[in-house]
Protein backbone atom coordinates (compact mmCIF):
# COMPACT_ATOMS: atom_id res chain seq x y z
CA UNK A 1 0.00 0.00 0.00
CA UNK A 2 0.78 3.45 -0.85
CA UNK A 3 1.31 5.73 1.73
CA UNK A 4 1.81 8.94 -0.83
CA UNK A 5 -1.97 8.40 -2.72
CA UNK A 6 -3.95 9.81 0.05
CA UNK A 7 -2.08 12.98 0.52
CA UNK A 8 -1.98 13.17 -2.75
CA UNK A 9 -5.85 12.60 -3.09
CA UNK A 10 -6.31 15.07 -0.17
CA UNK A 11 -4.05 18.23 -2.11
CA UNK A 12 -6.16 17.78 -5.10
CA UNK A 13 -9.01 17.91 -3.51
CA UNK A 14 -7.40 21.66 -1.26
CA UNK A 15 -6.92 22.46 -4.91
CA UNK A 16 -10.10 21.94 -6.59
CA UNK A 17 -11.55 23.85 -4.32
CA UNK A 18 -9.43 26.95 -4.16
CA UNK A 19 -9.94 27.15 -7.85
CA UNK A 20 -13.79 27.30 -7.30
CA UNK A 21 -13.38 29.25 -4.67
CA UNK A 22 -11.77 31.93 -7.01
CA UNK A 23 -13.79 30.98 -10.25
CA UNK A 24 -16.60 32.19 -8.10
CA UNK A 25 -14.71 35.55 -7.02
CA UNK A 26 -14.15 36.08 -10.91
CA UNK A 27 -17.96 35.41 -11.95
CA UNK A 28 -19.11 38.27 -9.12
CA UNK A 29 -16.75 40.70 -10.43
CA UNK A 30 -17.89 40.26 -13.86
CA UNK A 31 -20.77 42.40 -14.90
CA UNK A 32 -23.62 41.25 -17.65
CA UNK A 33 -26.24 42.91 -19.10
CA UNK A 34 -29.29 42.29 -20.56
CA UNK A 35 -31.28 44.17 -23.30
CA UNK A 36 -34.72 42.97 -24.70
CA UNK A 37 -34.56 43.88 -28.47
CA UNK A 38 -38.01 42.76 -29.14
CA UNK A 39 -39.08 45.45 -26.57
CA UNK A 40 -37.19 48.40 -28.26
CA UNK A 41 -38.74 46.98 -31.66
CA UNK A 42 -41.96 47.59 -30.06
CA UNK A 43 -41.67 50.09 -27.66
CA UNK A 44 -39.38 52.84 -28.61
CA UNK A 45 -39.83 56.05 -29.87
CA UNK A 46 -37.99 55.23 -33.24
CA UNK A 47 -39.70 52.05 -33.53
CA UNK A 48 -43.14 54.21 -33.38
CA UNK A 49 -42.08 56.73 -35.57
CA UNK A 50 -40.99 54.17 -38.19
CA UNK A 51 -44.56 53.12 -37.80
CA UNK A 52 -46.21 56.45 -38.61
CA UNK A 53 -43.68 56.86 -41.25
CA UNK A 54 -44.72 53.76 -43.04
CA UNK A 55 -48.60 54.22 -42.83
CA UNK A 56 -47.88 57.75 -44.55
CA UNK A 57 -45.96 55.86 -46.84
CA UNK A 58 -48.13 53.08 -47.60
CA UNK A 59 -51.74 54.20 -47.09
CA UNK A 60 -52.74 55.25 -50.13
CA UNK A 61 -51.00 52.38 -52.02
CA UNK A 62 -53.20 50.44 -49.38
CA UNK A 63 -56.66 52.52 -50.30
CA UNK A 64 -55.99 52.16 -54.02
CA UNK A 65 -55.77 48.40 -53.72
CA UNK A 66 -58.81 47.75 -51.38
CA UNK A 67 -60.37 50.28 -54.09
CA UNK A 68 -59.43 47.55 -56.96
CA UNK A 69 -60.66 44.59 -54.74
CA UNK A 70 -64.09 46.52 -54.44
CA UNK A 71 -64.34 47.25 -57.76
CA UNK A 72 -63.56 43.76 -59.03
CA UNK A 73 -66.46 42.42 -56.00
CA UNK A 74 -68.92 44.99 -57.41
CA UNK A 75 -68.20 43.55 -61.03
CA UNK A 76 -68.41 39.91 -60.17
CA UNK A 77 -71.63 40.64 -58.50
CA UNK A 78 -72.88 42.32 -61.22
CA UNK A 79 -71.79 39.49 -63.78
CA UNK A 80 -73.91 36.93 -61.43
CA UNK A 81 -77.07 39.42 -61.46
CA UNK A 82 -76.80 39.92 -65.24
CA UNK A 83 -75.69 36.15 -66.00
CA UNK A 84 -79.76 35.38 -66.94
CA UNK A 85 -79.83 38.01 -69.22
CA UNK A 86 -76.56 38.40 -71.07
CA UNK A 87 -75.33 36.54 -74.51
CA UNK A 88 -73.03 34.04 -74.02
CA UNK A 89 -69.86 36.22 -75.64
CA UNK A 90 -70.97 38.80 -73.40
CA UNK A 91 -70.59 36.54 -70.65
CA UNK A 92 -67.75 35.12 -71.76
CA UNK A 93 -65.93 38.69 -72.09
CA UNK A 94 -66.57 39.64 -68.68
CA UNK A 95 -65.49 36.73 -67.28
CA UNK A 96 -62.33 37.48 -69.51
CA UNK A 97 -61.69 40.98 -68.49
CA UNK A 98 -62.57 39.89 -64.53
CA UNK A 99 -59.75 37.72 -64.88
CA UNK A 100 -57.49 40.37 -66.11
CA UNK A 101 -58.41 42.30 -63.67
CA UNK A 102 -58.02 39.62 -61.02
CA UNK A 103 -54.15 39.06 -62.12
CA UNK A 104 -53.10 42.40 -62.23
CA UNK A 105 -54.93 42.79 -58.71
CA UNK A 106 -52.55 39.65 -57.39
CA UNK A 107 -49.60 41.42 -58.70
CA UNK A 108 -50.32 45.12 -57.47
CA UNK A 109 -50.63 42.89 -54.61
CA UNK A 110 -47.82 40.69 -54.69
CA UNK A 111 -45.55 43.99 -55.37
CA UNK A 112 -47.18 46.16 -52.51
CA UNK A 113 -46.16 43.46 -49.58
CA UNK A 114 -42.90 42.92 -51.50
CA UNK A 115 -42.37 46.91 -51.15
CA UNK A 116 -43.77 47.18 -47.37
CA UNK A 117 -41.42 43.71 -46.62
CA UNK A 118 -38.19 45.64 -47.94
CA UNK A 119 -38.98 48.92 -46.15
CA UNK A 120 -40.17 47.21 -42.45
CA UNK A 121 -36.65 45.44 -42.94
CA UNK A 122 -34.26 49.07 -43.40
CA UNK A 123 -36.33 50.44 -40.92
CA UNK A 124 -35.28 47.39 -38.57
CA UNK A 125 -32.14 47.43 -39.46
CA UNK A 126 -31.67 51.02 -39.20
CA UNK A 127 -33.23 50.89 -35.87
CA UNK A 128 -30.65 47.23 -34.84
CA UNK A 129 -27.68 49.42 -35.79
CA UNK A 130 -28.47 52.52 -33.64
CA UNK A 131 -29.38 50.05 -30.92
CA UNK A 132 -26.30 48.22 -31.19
CA UNK A 133 -24.02 51.22 -30.95
CA UNK A 134 -25.78 52.47 -27.74
CA UNK A 135 -25.45 49.52 -26.44
CA UNK A 136 -21.80 49.75 -26.79
CA UNK A 137 -21.58 53.17 -25.29
CA UNK A 138 -23.29 51.98 -22.59
CA UNK A 139 -21.54 48.75 -22.02
CA UNK A 140 -18.18 51.29 -22.13
CA UNK A 141 -19.31 53.67 -20.18
CA UNK A 142 -20.51 51.30 -17.56
CA UNK A 143 -17.81 48.24 -17.42
CA UNK A 144 -19.94 45.63 -18.53
CA UNK A 145 -18.01 42.76 -19.65
CA UNK A 146 -21.07 41.21 -21.49
CA UNK A 147 -24.43 42.36 -23.00
CA UNK A 148 -27.06 39.95 -23.76
CA UNK A 149 -29.85 39.86 -26.11
CA UNK A 150 -33.29 38.38 -26.27
CA UNK A 151 -32.39 35.22 -23.75
CA UNK A 152 -34.67 32.73 -22.26
CA UNK A 153 -34.67 33.83 -19.19
CA UNK A 154 -33.10 36.96 -17.34
CA UNK A 155 -32.96 38.43 -13.78
CA UNK A 156 -34.79 41.85 -13.80
CA UNK A 157 -31.56 43.32 -11.85
CA UNK A 158 -29.38 42.72 -15.26
CA UNK A 159 -32.44 44.46 -17.75
CA UNK A 160 -30.63 47.24 -18.92
CA UNK A 161 -33.33 47.73 -21.46
CA UNK A 162 -34.96 51.15 -20.10
CA UNK A 163 -31.33 52.59 -20.34
CA UNK A 164 -31.26 52.06 -23.93
CA UNK A 165 -34.85 53.15 -24.83
CA UNK A 166 -33.79 56.75 -22.63
CA UNK A 167 -31.26 56.78 -25.14
CA UNK A 168 -32.39 55.81 -28.23
CA UNK A 169 -35.76 58.12 -27.56
CA UNK A 170 -33.29 61.16 -27.47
Amino acid sequence: MKHYAIPSLLNLLIASSCMLALGGAAAQETKIGYVSTERIMRESAPAKAAEVRMEAEFSKRRKDLQDFSAKIKAMVEKLDKDAPVISESDRVKRQRELADMDQDFQRKQRVYREDVNQRINEENASLNERTTKIIRQIAEAEKYDAILQDGVYFSPRIDITEKVMKVLNK
